[in-house]
C-alpha cells in the first residue's frame, strides 16, 4: 500500500512517530501542522533529516478551509491528530478547544465527504469520551484505586459503555468521535475511531496538563519536584507510543473491518499503573526519590481508568504492548540522549 498520506498534527509527539513509521515503509507524507505547541518544531525537523524526500509540511490550522482543501488535494489516506489536548485548556478557552476540536474536525470530514471519492480516515479520540465513571464503585489499597467489580477490575472499560462527555474537551472530543461515526454511517465513508488512553514516548513534550509520564521523568530528570492533583493513586493504562503507532496503522489497513467502529487503544490491565507506582519506578531510574507536592483534584479527573483492547486486538490483529517498566526505562534513554545532545529540545519542554 503507498501513496500520498496527510497527517495532520504531524509535528506533535504521536503524529510525527507515525509519519516516520508510514515515510520508513516508503510512504509520502504531507504533516499539516499549526506548530503551535512548544517544541514540535524539533519533531518537525527531525522528520525532514531522516526522510528528506518523503516527508513534506504545510504550515496551517485545520480550520481553514483553503489550507485544509489543498492539504487534502492529493491525500490517498488520512491520519487526523490535529487538537487541543488539554483539559485544562479547554476550561481555560473553551471557544479555541470548541473550534479546533470540532469545528476543525467537522470541516475536515466536509472536505473529505465533498470530494466524492472512499479515502479513509483514522481519528484521534480520547477515553474522555467516557467521562468521569463515577458511578464505578472503587476501593484503594498501596497500588491504587480499583474497581470493586471483579470483571471491570480484570478487563477495563469496553467500548459499549454509555458515553458521559465531561468538561470542554469531553465535550469537543466526544462530538467529533460522535461525528467521525456517523459520516461513516450516513455516507458509507471508511472512517475509525481511535478513543486513547495514556499514550508515551520518545518525542514527547510533556507538560503539567498532558503527557504526564514524560513531564515526570523530565522533572526528575532534573531534579525537579512533581505536583500531584489529588492522593496520586489515580490509575491509568499507559501505551508506549510504538504500540499506539502500530494500532493507527493497522487501523488504516483493516479499513474494510474497522470502518465505522470506535476502537479503545491503551495499554490495558496489564499497564495499569498509578501515578505515585510511576514515580517510585522513575526514582529507581534516576537514582534518588523523586520529590512529590500535592494539590487539590483537577476537574474531570478520574480516579481510575483501564482500557479493555480486545476488540481492538482482535479486529486489527494487535500484538502484545510492551511493558509499562520497560516502555519507561526506553522513553527515560531518550530524554537522557536529548538531554546532552539538545539543551533547546529540553529548554523547549519547560
Amino acid at each position: 500500500m503507498s501513496g500520498h498520506l496527510l497527517v495532520t498534527g504531524g509535528a506533535g509527539f504521536i503524529g510525527a512517530n507515525l509519519a516516520d513509521r508510514l515515510a520508513a515503509e516508503g510512504h509520502r507524507i504531507l504533516v499539516l501542522d499549526s506548530l503551535r505547541r512548544p517544541g514540535v518544531e524539533a519533531n518537525l525537523s527531525w522528520l525532514r533529516q531522516r526522510h528528506p524526500r518523503l516527508i513534506a509540511s504545510a504550515l496551517g490550522d485545520i480550520r481553514d478551509a483553503t489550507q485544509l482543501r489543498e492539504a487534502l488535494r492529493d491525500a490517498d489516506a488520512v491520519f487526523h491528530l490535529a487538537a487541543q489536548v488539554a483539559v485544562t485548556t479547554s476550561l481555560e478557552d473553551p471557544l479555541e478547544d470548541f473550534t479546533t476540536n470540532l469545528q476543525g474536525t467537522f470541516a475536515l470530514l466536509e472536505a473529505l465527504r465533498r470530494r466524492g471519492d472512499t479515502c479513509p480516515l483514522v481519528f484521534a479520540s480520547t477515553n474522555k469520551v467516557y467521562g468521569d465513571l463515577d458511578d464505578v464503585a472503587l476501593q484503594a489499597d498501596a497500588a491504587g484505586w480499583w474497581p470493586c467489580e471483579p470483571a471491570l477490575r480484570e478487563n477495563g472499560v469496553a467500548e459499549g459503555r454509555p458515553l458521559a462527555f465531561h468538561t470542554p474537551y469531553g465535550c469537543s472530543k466526544g462530538a467529533a468521535d460522535q461525528y467521525v461515526l456517523d459520516y461513516a454511517r450516513s455516507y458509507g465513508l471508511p472512517f475509525a475511531v481511535l478513543r486513547m488512553s495514556c499514550i508515551y514516548g520518545p518525542r514527547q513534550m510533556g507538560t503539567e496538563d498532558q503527557g504526564w509520564v514524560a513531564h515526570f521523568l523530565i522533572r526528575a530528570l532534573r531534579g525537579e519536584s512533581v505536583t500531584i492533583f489529588g492522593d496520586g493513586l489515580q490509575v491509568r493504562d499507559v501505551l508506549h507510543v510504538n504500540d499506539a503507532v502500530a494500532a493507527w496503522i493497522a487501523a488504516w489497513r483493516a479499513m474494510d473491518r474497522a470502518a465505522g467502529q470506535a476502537f479503545n487503544l491503551g495499554g490495558g490491565p496489564r499497564n495499569a499503573v498509578s501515578l505515585m507506582r510511576m514515580l517510585e519506578e522513575i526514582g529507581s531510574i534516576c537514582g534518588e526519590p523523586v520529590r512529590v507536592r500535592h494539590e487539590a483534584v483537577r476537574a474531570g479527573d478520574q480516579r481510575w481508568f483501564v482500557a479493555d483492547t480486545r476488540r481492538a486486538r482482535a479486529a486489527l490483529d494487535l500484538t502484545e504492548p510492551i511493558g509499562w517498566r520497560a516502555g519507561l526505562r526506553d522513553l527515560a534513554d531518550w530524554l537522557r540522549q536529548q538531554q546532552g545532545a539538545s539543551a533547546r529540545y529540553m529548554e523547549a519542554v519547560r
